[in-house]
């Protein structure tokens, strides 16, 4: 059978493989009258998914997975045990310690779904990379926001039957990809090569870094990595501290924080076509700079901003702090060689989620004692991610005179 339009099957599979994401947090309010948790214990369950997916990426690309294995399949194979230990979480789970190891698991999951969705994306149409990839994260944020609008849709509802429709949307997603395959324009999977380095093996993917190009977009993508996910993970708490849910009662803290984590779906669209006139570096540093723009704005002007204008900048926000990353994952992809495009992308997902370990944690706690002004820990990410790009290109050209 003829696939019409793939880039919209491994996008549509993005979305629902990655509403398993932030599943837990759209129950965090349930979370803690029941267990009696604190909100920085809400942020280790966010960081407890992002410890497995560090831990599942390092596998994929040090182990040589991620080329040795057809992209389709891991993804499937990872959407299927996803949507397992996410239903456990929500079945089974009966405080902290278990909901971490359940989370933790599902981290590892979409260790699977993420990279690969993206490897297969350049399997398909290597040539249009940003642009397509652009649709594939677009896909991502709905999938982060798509918890909050379950919760919201099935407010009614026990939070563990909001859970378990996160991991029936998993497998619709491992249904779309066993329908698509691979594409044809990536080599067939092999066993990764190894490099030896004063006697030392070392697997062929770090010489990725050797390389300027990928080193400058790495720099943007790990600064960019610090301020998003911190920033979803306390949307609610930012949304809850406003005047926006007396304002606009009817959305609720669950649609509000939807809608501002969804605008970045939007975001992803529109920088992926103004990538194919611009390229990709122009539109991700734009973005990047603007998400710190409007992290500095709220910081500053939190308590002061009316309905309207806060409406406004926390939706500029959520659209432009993850305009930037299919751009930066396009420049990356395009830098490495073909042989390496999966391994290379999951170490930079690796390198970059460890990073949000840090960041969440931070954020989190630090809401708890100073509250929305918190978002200044934020800022640092954008303007580090800025400078490493631009510094790093600069030297590149430099040498290449």
């Amino acid at each position: 059978m003829r696939i019409s339009s793939p880039i919209t099957i491994i996008a549509l599979a993005q979305l629902l493989g990655t509403s398993l994401w932030f599943s837990a947090n759209s129950a965090a309010e349930d979370l803690v009258l029941s267990w009696q948790i604190s909100v920085t214990d809400v942020a280790w369950l966010t960081n407890a998914v992002q410890g497995g997916f560090i831990l599942g990426t390092l596998v994929l690309a040090l182990g040589g997975i991620a080329d040795r294995f057809r992209a389709s399949h891991i993804l499937i194979a990872s959407a299927l045990a996803g949507a397992l230990f996410n239903a456990c979480f929500a079945w089974l789970a009966d405080g902290l310690t278990s909901a971490m190891v359940f989370r933790f698991l599902v981290g590892v999951c979409l260790a699977g779904i993420y990279p690969m969705g993206m490897k297969l994306i350049v399997s398909w149409e290597p040539d249009r990379a940003g642009a397509a990839l652009a649709q594939l994260v677009a896909m991502l944020t709905l999938g982060t926001a798509l918890p909050h609008g379950l919760r919201e849709a099935g407010a009614g509802l026990p939070w563990q039957w909001i859970i378990t429709a996160s991991s029936l949307l998993a497998l619709v997603a491992a249904a779309l990809v066993y329908y698509l395959g691979d594409g044809p324009h990536l080599p067939q999977p092999q066993r990764q090569p190894v490099t030896k380095t004063r006697g030392i093996t070392k697997p062929a993917v770090f010489q990725a870094f050797r390389i300027p190009r990928f080193r400058a977009a790495a720099w943007g993508y790990f600064g960019h990595m610090w301020e998003l996910y911190a920033f979803w993970a306390l949307v609610p708490l930012l949304v809850s501290s406003t005047v926006l849910p007396e304002r606009l009662p009817a959305l609720g803290i669950p649609g509000l924080s939807f809608t501002i984590i969804a605008a970045g779906a939007l975001g992803c669209v529109i920088g992926g076509t103004l990538s194919r006139k611009f390229g990709s570096g122009p539109v991700a540093l734009t973005a990047l700079a603007a998400s710190g723009c409007c992290a500095l704005v709220f910081a500053l002007l939190w308590d002061r901003l009316p309905a309207a204008g806060m409406a406004a900048l926390l939706l500029f926000w959520g659209a432009t702090v993850i305009a930037d990353s299919p751009q930066f994952s396009a420049l990356s992809a395009a830098a490495c060689p073909r042989e390496l495009v999966g391994a290379a992308l999951a170490i930079q997902n690796s390198i970059g989620f460890a990073i949000t370990l840090v960041a969440i944690s931070g954020a989190s706690a630090l809401f708890e004692r100073i509250g929305p002004s918190s978002v200044w820990l934020l800022l640092p990410g954008p303007v580090i991610g800025l400078l490493g790009f631009i510094l790093t290109q600069r030297r590149a050209g430099s040498a290449d005179t």
